[in-house]
This record gives C-alpha cells, structure tokens and sequence, in this order.
C-alpha cells in the first residue's frame, strides 16, 4: 500500500513539475537529461536482463568502473549528462534514470542493482527487489552537515533499506549511522574511490611551476586567482571550474584578471597547452591529465560553505601537494584517507601557495571482495 500512495504523490508533484521542466528542455545542461528521465525521450528500457549499476554524476559514475568492468557489458543508469558521457566508456548500455513513478513502466528485471553513494530512491530499490534483483548499496556514506536531514525522514529511509539487501559503507561512522535510518546487513569495507587510479591520457607542455585550481565554484576563482597573484608563486595558473556550464562567466573574468594584471591568458579549448600565464581548462574530462602535469592544486568546493569540498583521492594518486579551504563536511572520509593536505581559510590561501605544503600520501585502502562475492550467486 505504501508503494502506491508514494507513486500517487510523486504523480502529483510531477503534473506540478511539468510547467517548470519544459523551459530547461532548452538548456545546454538538460537538453538530454531532462526529456530522457521526465517524458522517457529516446530512453528505452534496457534492452537484457543483467547487472543494473546506477549512479548520479561524474565522481560516482567513475566510482563504479572497477567493480562495472568485471562484468559483460553491465546496464547502467545515471542522472547527469557528464554521468552519462563517463559511463559510455564504461558500457555500451547507458541509459538515464527515469522520474520514480516512471520506473513501474521501464524498469525491467534485472540481476542485480548496485547503487553508489546516496542515491536513494525507494521505488528504484523496491521495484527491483520485486522483479527479482538483488540489491545493494555500495560505498555508501552520511555526512555530517546531511546526518540530521536523513533523521527527519527516518520513516522513509526505512521503507528504502527494507528493499536493499547489502549495504557497503565508508566507515564505521557510516555504519552506525545507516544502522540508525534502518540499514540491514551492513559491512564496511572503505571509500571505494581508492580503487579508481587515475588515466593520463595526455601529456600537456607547461611552462615552470603550474598551480591547479581545481573543481572550482563561483567566487573561488576570483578568491584563488587573487591569492596566486598576491603569493608571488609565478608560473602558470590552471583554472577547472567544477561545471562545464560555467565555462563563459569563468573566461570573462580570468580574461579581465590577466589584462589588468599584464598577464598572458588562453582557454584550453582554444590551445591546447598550459604555457600562459592563466589557462582556462575549458574541456571536460582533462582534470587528471592536469593534475598529472601540476606542482600544487588547490582544491575548489572548499573555500566557502555552500559546497563542501570535493574528492582529494585524485591530486593525492600522483602525489601532489594540496590545499584545501576549511569546508569539505561532505568529503571527510576521502580527506581522512590522504595524508599531508594542508587546510587553510580563503584569507590565509596566498600564504598558504607561498609557503608551499609537502607532497601528499594515501594512507587508506578499500576492499572491494565482499562486494563480489554478494554478486557471485547472480551472475
């Protein structure tokens, strides 16, 4: 009975939500997205029975790799479109994750469904677990600023955990927290994103010390840029604003800051080399390449308490040192697992360059065997 009052409601909200998704159809962002998960838009059901894997965006898209390529061509379902771009190269079935009340009709039974992170939508679990799949969470995690958001709907996170079957956590803290919200049979086994060594697969020519300001949200650009020129580090600085639709404002003001300051300035887009003084990495998909190439990176999302840092583990595979600003709530385990990240306020940021933190170390490690071991009976 819960499951149709559920879907009744979210059929509500979605008659409501139609005025407002039509207008972002025409976005760059949504243009695919947007009609493929709402109105099922060149989004069939997939088309085998198999391992349904399902992420949201980009980090946990890359997150599932290392246990998706063990198996034959496995369907994977995502949210975002660069989710989707990533997990084409993983899979040749992509397909995006309808609206929930859609599922009754799409959703075909599958294997299994291995869910990453905090992708928690209960008729995706129970519609599954219905048709036959056995269903499991993986790398799942609650943060600290999130832990009391998921006490209020306690009552809804139990309904989601009776249909999941195993659950895979970060950390003891996660555990007992999932334990908390109604999570059954609950193993930790680490922050599987240690398993995602990073690709280079492309060499860039810079010029002297290269600073990366990676990840980057409005107004951190302005914040690093600022604490680069005032640390007298020199070199070159590599701009990677975390979303690609932020490409246009971020150009305007790099190309105004390196004007004023007689500062030479190109996009990636435009050439592809880091021998400017200022580069704008203006192409998805090259922030590994850059860090590969980097002296220091200074890790965006973390200098103003909107975001909540973003992962370490990537900069810290080659080694590089990192500054990070003081807000990562949401990233505490990635941080705990790498050794050497210097923390500093976005006041103290040029200093912080100036002085120049050791290389970081990775100190954690993940399992990812009793993950495969839940899937051995299915495949």
């Amino acid at each position: 009975m819960f499951s149709y009052i559920y879907t009744s409601l979210l059929f509500v909200a979605y008659g409501l939500a139609i005025p407002f998704l039509i207008p972002l159809i025409f976005k760059k962002k949504y243009k695919r997205s947007i009609p493929a998960r709402f109105f099922l838009f060149k989004n069939p059901p997939f088309s085998k029975s198999s391992i349904h894997f399902h992420s949201c965006s980009l980090g946990e898209t890359k997150l599932i790799e290392p246990l998706a390529e063990r198996f034959d061509e496995p369907n994977i379902s995502v949210i975002t479109q660069t989710g989707f771009n990533e997990a084409k190269k993983i899979s040749p079935n992509v397909r995006y994750l309808p609206f929930e009340p859609l599922l009754w009709w799409w959703l075909k039974p599958q294997k299994a469904l291995v869910v990453a992170e905090a992708e928690l939508w209960y008729l995706l679990f129970f519609l599954s677990r219905k048709r036959g799949a056995r269903t499991l969470l993986i790398n799942a995690r609650i943060s600290d600023r999130s832990y009391r958001r998921y006490l209020k709907f306690r009552w809804l996170y139990k309904r989601v955990f009776e249909n999941i079957d195993a659950v895979f956590a970060q950390s003891e803290k996660d555990r007992q927290r999932l334990e908390e919200l109604g999570a059954k049979n609950v193993k930790v086994v680490g922050n599987l994103k240690l398993l995602n060594t990073p690709r280079v697969t492309k060499k860039y020519e810079k010029r002297g010390f290269l600073s990366v300001a990676a990840s980057t949200h409005e107004p951190e650009e302005e914040i690093i840029a600022t604490a680069w020129l005032a640390s007298g580090r020199g070199g070159t600085l590599a701009v990677v604003p975390r979303h690609p639709e932020r490409f246009e404002e971020v150009d305007e003001l790099l190309s105004q800051i390196a004007k004023r300051e007689n500062l030479s300035y190109h996009k990636l887009s435009q050439r592809e080399d880091l021998l400017s003084d200022i580069v704008l990495v203006d192409k998805v998909g090259e922030l590994n390449n850059i860090y590969a190439a980097s002296d220091l990176v200074i890790l965006g999302g973390s200098f103003t308490g909107k975001v909540g840092g973003h992962n370490p583990l990537e900069p810290a595979f080659f080694n590089k040192p990192i500054i990070s600003g003081e807000y990562f709530f949401n990233q505490k385990e990635s941080y705990d697992s790498v050794e050497g990240i210097e923390i500093t306020q976005a006041s103290k940021l040029a200093e912080a360059i100036k002085d120049l933190p050791k290389p970081t170390k990775i100190v954690k490690k993940a399992d990812i065997k009793p993950i495969l071991k839940e899937l051995e009976d299915v495949v």
